[in-house]
């Protein structure tokens, strides 16, 4: 799968973000298509742009919805859509007594608009993105609105809150739409030589990384509502520093040259979300900055295909982003970790040059990976990292 980067959110200096127009993703939005089909990538991620589509409370505005929603049909590109990708209007934060009734109403118009485009295609929707990562941004580090500190728990019980609502408020309207969800998966390790209490420490923190799952499936906080039935997919975002040193946050090298013993592999982490819920999952974003893509890209989808091997039901793998996207904070700062860099600046002039290197090994990994989900186990795989 390919992920356009969308986030709306206001960063940390109060400057709205929007991605999807600083990447160029809309004014090339045909050609950005045609791209990612001429690499075998037909199913995307979108997302709606919460700040965007509505400039007053209950007022939506859908027409660059529709835009890339016609372009998606006319491609033959499935759809993924984020209704809250980290942004919400100005008037309104997680804390706010009118968020929950603001976002129930932007699910079942969003619902009614797809469906009035649209009525018999497949709708997987994720109504809020990383719960866990935009509650820790703007509610402990004060980096994003509302800018709080010591208040994560609030806005993560929050944004569950408006989250479980939303998908039954879309339910209601449609049974058959489908909610994937997009949450970081981590591996929290203590200091070498740790005492019991920084292994305990180490413990605890990695268990909560899985808090807003266990509230939206009425694991935990069962007045919210959550069930597992609300969730279809589970989606994970993993990338090359989400295994790290609590406390102190130094990260464990990504490939383990060091074979450090507290490092996981990426399928064991995978199997152990999916056994603790017994739901399908997808791996929703990863990519790696630079020179490594390649490498990285080879290293995930070896993970996934142990993954598959060991039984779990891995529905897919999402390049995050597939375009080369500007840093929130430092707009000026290109990340190059997409299929395609970017060297001419934001905007609908954005560039768009393909990463050869990266595009090659997509290709080896489809095919590899593709042989792994048709059930010839991991000798094709094993082989071909022989011949490496």
């Amino acid at each position: 799968m390919a992920g356009f980067e969308c986030a709306d959110h206001r960063n940390h200096y109060g400057e709205r973000v929007d991605l999807l127009t600083d990447t160029g993703h809309l004014a090339q939005l045909t050609a950005d298509y045609r791209r990612i089909r001429e690499l075998n990538l037909t199913t995307v991620r979108e997302g709606i742009r919460w700040s965007v589509v509505e400039p007053r409370p209950y007022e939506y505005h859908w027409d660059s919805v529709a835009r890339i929603l016609e372009e998606g049909r006319a491609q033959g590109i499935q759809q993924l859509w984020d209704i809250c990708h980290f942004g919400w209007p100005d008037d309104i934060s997680p804390l706010h007594p009118h968020f929950v009734p603001r976002f129930v109403a932007l699910c079942e118009a969003f619902v009614r608009f797809y469906r009035s485009r649209n009525q018999d295609s497949q709708l997987i929707v994720t109504p809020v993105n990383e719960v866990s990562f935009i509650s820790w941004l703007c509610g402990e580090a004060g980096s994003a609105a509302p800018y709080c500190r010591r208040m994560g728990w609030d806005i993560k019980y929050h944004l569950c809150r408006a989250y479980i609502a939303g998908i039954k408020a879309m339910r209601a309207i449609d049974p058959s739409v489908i909610i994937m969800t997009t949450e970081p998966l981590v591996n929290m390790v203590p200091p070498l030589d740790a005492t019991e209490e920084e292994i305990m420490l180490a413990q605890q923190e990695h268990e909560l990384q899985y808090q807003t799952v266990d509230m939206l499936t009425g694991r935990s906080c069962p007045e919210l509502g959550g069930a597992p039935e609300l969730i279809d997919i589970l989606g994970f975002n993993y990338y090359y520093n989400n295994q790290w040193v609590v406390p102190g946050m130094t990260f464990l090298p990504w490939a383990n040259e060091g074979e450090d013993p507290r490092w996981r592999p990426l399928s064991d982490l995978l199997e152990e979300a999916w056994r603790r819920y017994d739901i399908p999952i997808a791996l929703t974003e990863t990519s790696h900055p630079g020179e490594h893509r390649p490498h990285w890209l080879h290293f995930i989808t070896s993970a996934c295909a142990q993954a598959i091997s060991k039984g779990v039901p891995l529905k897919g793998i999402c390049l995050y982003p597939v375009i080369d996207r500007p840093d929130w904070d430092h707009p000026q700062h290109w990340h190059h970790s997409g299929l395609w860099d970017n060297f001419s600046g934001a905007g609908p002039d954005a560039g768009r040059v393909l990463v050869t290197d990266y595009a090659a090994a997509l290709a080896e990994c489809q095919r590899l990976i593709a042989a792994v989900w048709h059930g010839h186990s991991q000798k094709v795989w094993e082989e071909a990292l022989l011949a490496e």
